[in-house]
């Protein structure tokens, strides 16, 4: 019997560049394949061209068979019949993947109108139905609130509702985790897999996240260059793998900290979070409806130390981003108090909230969105040069924006380029240039590498702990990936519901953690577990 999804020596060329060069493999009905490599590799064209997306300039050649049929022979009105109905998509940045203008449920509800002949009611009770599957109940979340009202987390899970509504044979789901806490995480994929298990759908999960492969998926195909290099059962794969490539994408993906945790409970408190509370007021749900209160962060304290790096872990939705804004004095807390080697941030204004700024310095998830795309790398670099008492003349803006270049591993011709001409990793060392560039004391870290491939991610972690190092800079990182943060923080907070529910030496938490919801968090992660790579005895974490 043949696959539900055979895809027989696709190529793909845009102009002179081949971008996928003779990919073969097969997903059975019911089954879960997993399509791994670093950024550029050819996983997402892949998914592209099953879709049907690919740009209109674009040379294929090859067979992709749905059912046995081929849809590279299928007229473009053909390909929209089956988009939604047939194949589900599930995009890795769901915030552009959503129409800002619409409602989440009018959006799950409007694939669902789309393919089938039914009634405004029946569409909206199956998007209701969806948005439930997913974690996203009318309890939780109305069905009329928008895309930008929503969590990182949450708007994922609307994307994962439009896929799933219609009950597709084929999900490609394109690093549908990326943004998402390790519970939530595993609520997801285990809905995914539930999916194609019991309704006979195949999946193709596309991810740099080789321990979800490992816990997820039957079978394993790895992308190099547009290339198959290797592709077999996971267990197998995982445990021998017999191509160099994979091998160090293995590696990659157990990374080790270059320099080891360190106590500095002697250093200058830098960065001093006391009893902070912040709140915010909902929309109102009714015209003449009270708009309810929600505490985001509950009494928070936090403490930071000179050269330290601190880790802030837990869930969507738990005050993370609400309580890193407060510190960064973008929202004022209605209660507490933050302090900055002493001197009050939340209060500053004028010329001192100016050196708070310059003292501190941020780098966010997403680089690419906090570029101006319209400006040169130099440009982009120097910004926070007008957080200065003295903005430096032309020569020397270029000459420190050279430097702080050079330092992140890029080179000082970079500068006049644009955002654009570079890859996810090297927009990430231009934001962590520019953070640098001010020569602050303390950088926080907003989920900073999250959305990168293991290698890349590996390589900027060893960045940073190198720039630690040379500067004696104090970090703190926010984030929902547990790995990295045990990997590359000397202490941790974990945030519950607007509080801290346990902090302490980041080994000793992971080890032997004392609050339930950290245990939670901890056995919701995934594992490349049972095998062991040199030297090693017990199961890793990815």
């Amino acid at each position: 019997m043949p696959a539900l999804l055979e895809i027989d020596q696709l190529r793909v060329s845009l102009g002179q560049a081949r971008v996928l060069d003779g990919v073969s493999f097969e997903v059975d009905a019911g089954e879960v394949v997993g399509l791994v490599g670093e950024s550029g590799s050819g996983k997402s064209m892949t998914a592209l061209s099953v879709m049907g997306l690919l740009p209109v300039h674009a040379q294929v050649s090859g067979a992709i068979r749905l059912d046995g049929e081929d849809l590279t022979r299928k007229t473009e009105a053909q390909r929209c019949r089956l988009r939604g109905r047939d194949i589900g998509l599930v995009f890795q940045e769901p915030m552009t993947a959503l129409n800002p203008l619409m409602t989440i449920g009018e959006q799950v509800a409007e694939t669902v109108r789309v393919h089938r002949a039914v009634s405004h009611q029946k569409a909206v009770a199956l998007a209701h139905t969806a948005l439930a599957r997913v974690g996203l109940g009318a309890s939780q979340v109305a069905p009329t609130r928008y895309p930008h009202e929503l969590s990182g987390g949450q708007r994922q899970r609307v994307a994962i509702a439009i896929a799933i509504v219609l009950a597709p044979k084929l999900i490609i789901a394109d690093e549908p985790t990326t943004a998402l806490d390790v519970t939530t995480q595993a609520q997801i994929l285990d809905l995914l897999v539930a999916l194609a298990r019991e309704e006979g759908a195949a999946l193709v999960l596309i991810t740099h996240d080789l321990a979800v492969v490992g816990q997820y998926s039957d079978r394993i195909v790895v992308l190099k260059d547009g290339a198959v290099v290797e592709q077999g059962y996971t267990d197998i794969v995982l445990a021998a793998p017999q191509a160099p490539y994979t091998q160090r994408l293995l590696a990659d993906s157990t990374y080790v900290a270059k320099h080891a945790a360190r106590d500095f409970s002697k250093a200058p408190v830098a960065l001093d979070v006391s009893a902070v509370v912040r709140e915010y007021r909902r929309p109102r749900q009714r015209l003449f409806g009270a708009r309810e209160t929600v505490r985001a962060v509950d009494g928070v304290s936090l403490v930071l130390r000179a050269g330290e790096r601190v880790g802030l872990v837990g869930e969507s939705g738990c005050g993370k981003s609400t309580l890193l804004r407060t510190i960064l004095a973008l929202d004022a807390p209605q209660a507490g108090s933050i302090t900055l080697h002493g001197a009050p941030l939340s209060q500053a204004r004028g010329a001192a909230l100016r050196l708070q700024r310059r003292r501190l310095q941020v780098v966010f998830q997403d680089p690419f969105g906090s570029f101006d795309p319209r400006w040169r790398v130099e440009r982009v670099v120097a910004e926070p040069f007008h957080l200065l008492d003295q903005v430096p003349d032309a020569r020397t803006r270029r000459r420190k924006v050279d430097e702080v270049l050079e330092c992140v591993g890029l080179r000082a011709a970079d500068a006049d380029r644009y955002p654009h001409e570079f890859s996810g990793g090297q927009r990430q060392r231009i934001a962590i240039a520019r953070a640098l560039i001010t020569e602050p004391e303390i950088i926080a870290f907003d989920e900073a590498v999250s959305a990168l491939d293991v290698t890349v991610r590996a390589q900027i972690l060893d960045l940073l702990g190198d720039i630690a190092q040379q500067r004696s800079l104090a970090y703190l990182f926010v984030s929902h990936d547990l790995a990295i943060v045990r990997a590359i923080t000397d202490r941790v907070y974990v945030m519950q519901a607007g509080r801290i529910v346990e902090q302490g030496p980041t080994e000793q938490v992971f080890t032997i953690p004392s609050h339930v919801y950290t245990k939670r968090l901890l056995a919701a992660l995934p594992r490349l577990s049972q095998i062991a790579m040199p030297g090693e005895t017990e199961d890793v974490w990815a």
